[in-house]
């Protein structure tokens, strides 16, 4: 149904962008002020094309997904967020789920004078335009989650931003966690700077640090391979922010020591449930008194060991014929993630689905993880299931190392047996790897996070 009474995203960043404030969008290859959407904006098919319609826009580049976003917005009925790496054979049942009537690629966008509309968008119906994101799909088929305008911006009102930030981000912003950056970044009063999706890492880094970003996201993932890649004092942010992954106190410690200026936090989101919580203290885990925090706050139950998450951020379905019921009888989304007590902290564990059985016994391979990545030779590992005739699996670990300090050569077999006696003093005999492997890479998803399957 047609709304008139919502400010649109653009609109948004126009009542908040004026000629002196340098205020911009840009990847490696292109920066567009913000300041220019109060003159030009244009899509090649014009605004009433789209008017009223579900529309898909699937770009290569983010840059032009951001253009595209913008213009779209209380013009389109609902905007489809189509990764760059969702297959073409995935497309046409993908489309029908969400119900799309057209694709928007990059040729339908001019990204030299940026886009949205010059015709008078005020003279068509305007739309409380829903936004469509695609779950990683690691089982299969993405699913589509369905959010609103209101559901995405709910969590940016947290006083995160000083005035004018330059926000960075690992993510794709055609997911959950990079789309919150881009909102949080242009609905404010900040700058945006995108990745391109075959950019180097090392050349990311050196180009945020170029652009003077102050405030970044990634998954831990991402932040391992930040500390790896021989640059990471290439930027210096004021504000680092870790979702995606359980956080690991290693990780926070290790940006700590490499960041020692910013403010390092880390929270809790997913595409279903949104923005749960976050945590500036630097310790890994979340304090005792989050799942009792109570409205306008989001309401945390942990439910035989399973965090399940309630608040206006999360998402309002799933969409597709066969698609399963996104809450719980009581509206709350089962995140699936297990989190355990311990002293006046709640520690993530694991993934109920990514549990590898051991005669019987569970093991979270992010559990063990996170007693390997403690070593201090270790940059990241990857926990994973060997085949065992007699138990069904055993424990085994890729492990890769932090880079050679002064060029000196390390005993891997003396770091494996410190290793594993550290596994065996904190984690239960089932849990101890009986294989460690030197890895020089470990493969990260697009969607930041480590790829569980193991060849």
């Amino acid at each position: 149904m047609p709304c008139n009474n919502r400010e649109t995203f653009l609109e948004k960043i126009r009542a908040r962008t004026t000629p002196d404030k340098a205020r911009f969008i840009s990847d490696s290859d292109h920066s567009f002020s913000l300041s220019m959407l109060n003159v030009v904006n244009r899509l090649y098919k014009g605004p009433t094309e789209y008017s009223g319609r579900n529309v898909m826009i699937r770009t290569h580049g983010q840059f032009a997904t951001a253009l595209a976003a913008l213009a779209l917005d209380g013009v389109a009925r609902r905007i489809l967020l189509c990764p760059a790496d969702i297959p073409d054979a995935q497309i046409p049942r993908l489309m029908q789920d969400g119900e799309a009537e057209l694709i928007l690629t990059d040729a339908d966008i001019d990204v030299k004078i940026g886009i949205a509309i010059e015709v008078d968008i005020v003279a068509l119906p305007r739309f409380d335009t829903e936004w469509v994101l695609f779950t990683s799909g690691t089982s299969g088929l993405p699913k589509l989650v369905l959010h609103s305008f209101a559901s995405l911006t709910g969590p940016l009102g947290d006083g995160l931003s000083p005035d004018q930030p330059v926000w960075g981000t690992f993510y794709d912003i055609r997911r959950y966690g990079g789309l919150q950056i881009l909102l949080r970044a242009l609905t404010g009063a900040g700058s945006m700077v995108l990745s391109r999706t075959d950019e180097k890492i090392h050349d990311f880094i050196t180009r945020l640090g170029n652009m003077g970003v102050t405030h970044i996201s990634g998954t831990p993932s991402h932040w391992r391979r930040v500390l790896m890649s021989g640059v990471a004092e290439k930027m210096n942010p004021s504000y680092i922010r870790l979702s995606g992954e359980m956080a690991g106190q290693d990780i926070l410690d290790c940006l700590h020591s490499a960041y020692p200026q910013a403010k390092i936090g880390h929270a809790y989101a997913s595409t279903e449930a949104g923005v749960a919580f976050s945590v500036d203290d630097g310790q890994a885990g979340f304090p005792q008194s989050v799942p009792n925090a109570v409205a306008p706050r989001p309401n945390i139950r942990i439910v035989d060991g399973t965090l399940r998450v309630r608040s206006s951020a999360m998402a309002s379905r799933y969409l597709g014929a066969t698609a399963p019921t996104l809450v719980d009888a009581d509206g709350y989304v089962d995140t699936g993630d297990i989190v355990e007590q311990r002293g006046d902290r709640y520690i993530f564990i694991g993934r109920r689905e990514g549990v590898v059985n051991v005669g019987g016994l569970k093991v979270h391979p992010e559990e063990v993880e996170a007693t390997i990545n403690l070593h201090p030779a270790v940059a990241m590992s990857r926990v994973w299931g060997q085949p065992s005739p007699i138990t069904g699996a055993l424990i085994a670990a890729d492990v890769v190392l932090t880079p050679k300090i002064d060029g000196i050569e390390r005993d891997f077999s003396d770091i494996r047996q410190q290793i594993i006696a550290a596994c065996r003093t904190a984690l239960a005999p089932h849990k101890v790897p009986v294989r460690l492997i030197e890895v020089s890479e470990i493969p990260v998803m697009t969607s930041g996070k480590i790829e569980r399957h193991h060849a």
